[in-house]
């Protein structure tokens, strides 16, 4: 047992951690291993592999990933900008150098091997940039005459070039809309939102016209005719056959014939052996972690960990948004993985440390700390 009378640091943070949060995250965990279960043994199948390949794999994986969102979630808000600082300028310099020595894989070059591991920093950037956007926002509410949001616009600029460089335009969107969001919070006045909403429709015409795998797959969105519509046509057979109690563990067959059904697929997977009740299940575990982020991201006093934590929320419930909607043919593929469900080392080490940094950023402080903590910034937290 913890207990509140002595003061230890894994008292003080089981006591001031959001402990519902953290169980829907482990309750995720879980729901990934069972699909993971469900999905992954075709795939093996099909690649001459030992059956449950991915499986152990997939629970492999989780031991780094349940280390860092632990340990992260250890991190004070001046701990949390270090670290990400750290990771930011690391996986800049990764994706920076992953078109001219990452693996071409259906003709985007996104992984490097590092000692034999396949890595995506992309994935890793993602939580990183958007500590930094959010601590750049939150010194601009501070002091306006600072260039914050100047030095803000040119980081995303950046990072979306060397993204749209591998090309990753699923990443790319995803770290503009949280971008567009933040600015939001802090205050755009209305002519930046529609300058900003006119810039992103000009680059996805102009992707559309100019890159072949982008207009490929909204034209197949658009018009099932019109190409290959195999994997959204079996992940929609999936969510028929299974209807709302599914058809049981191990009884799906759709499995067998979709290719990513342990990937971008999975929900689709534990649509039809589990049925629309475990679809929704899932759906209500990632809106309370959203939704609870929200409610502690409204009432923090400090800017910086109010823009921090919602956008942490808004990038995981994006992206869990973005996976689903791409299962049910709500939008054109994009290749995101389910956070926490679906197989992927990157993904789930990426996602833990976001999500530690989230857990981190909403632990229980008095004012009082970020208001006498040494190495104040100017947003009032520790630098």
């Amino acid at each position: 047992m913890v207990s509140r009378k002595v003061r230890t640091p894994i008292g003080d943070w089981w006591w001031t951690v959001d402990r519902p949060v953290l169980a829907a995250i482990f309750g995720l965990m879980l729901g990934g291993i069972i699909l993971s279960l469900a999905a992954s043994p075709p795939v093996a199948a099909r690649l001459n592999l030992d059956p449950f390949h991915f499986v152990n794999r997939h629970i492999i994986f989780l031991i780094p990933t349940i280390a860092v969102l632990l340990l992260t979630s250890f991190l004070s808000p001046r701990g949390v900008r270090r670290v990400a600082l750290v990771i930011f300028l690391i996986s800049l310099c990764l994706v920076a150098v992953t078109p001219f020595f990452g693996a071409e894989i259906k003709g985007a070059k996104r992984w490097l091997v590092i000692a034999g591991v396949n890595v995506q920093p992309s994935e890793f950037l993602k939580p990183a940039f958007v500590i930094l956007i959010a601590w750049l926002f939150a010194e601009s509410t501070r002091k306006p005459e600072m260039p914050a949001n100047t030095v803000a616009l040119g980081l995303l600029l950046l990072v979306t070039a060397l993204l749209v460089i591998q090309p990753d335009f699923g990443q790319t969107m995803l770290i503009t809309l949280v971008w567009g969001a933040l600015f939001f919070m802090a205050g755009m006045r209305l002519i930046w939102v529609v300058g900003l909403g006119g810039v992103a429709a000009l680059g996805l015409v102009g992707a559309y016209f100019t890159v072949p795998h982008v207009t490929q797959r909204i034209q197949r969105f658009m018009d099932r005719g019109s190409g290959d519509t195999f994997n959204i046509d079996l992940a929609m057979e999936s969510f028929a056959r299974g209807g709302w109690l599914g058809r049981g563990p191990g009884e799906g067959t759709v499995k067998r014939l979709l290719p990513e059904s342990h990937t971008d697929f999975v929900f689709a997977v534990g649509a039809e052996e589990f049925g629309i009740v475990l679809c929704l299940a899932l759906l209500a575990l990632f809106a309370f972690i959203v939704i609870r982020t929200l409610r502690h991201a409204v009432n923090s006093g400090d800017p910086f960990v109010r823009f921090a934590s919602a956008g942490l929320a808004m990038l995981f419930g994006i992206q869990s948004a973005i996976n689903m909607a791409v299962n049910l043919h709500l939008m054109p593929a994009k290749g995101m993985t389910l956070p926490f469900v679906s197989y992927g080392g990157s993904s789930m080490i990426s996602l833990a440390f976001g999500m530690g940094m989230l857990l981190a950023l909403t632990r229980e402080r008095p004012r009082a700390v970020f208001l006498s903590s040494p190495g104040m910034g100017l947003s009032g937290s520790p630098v």
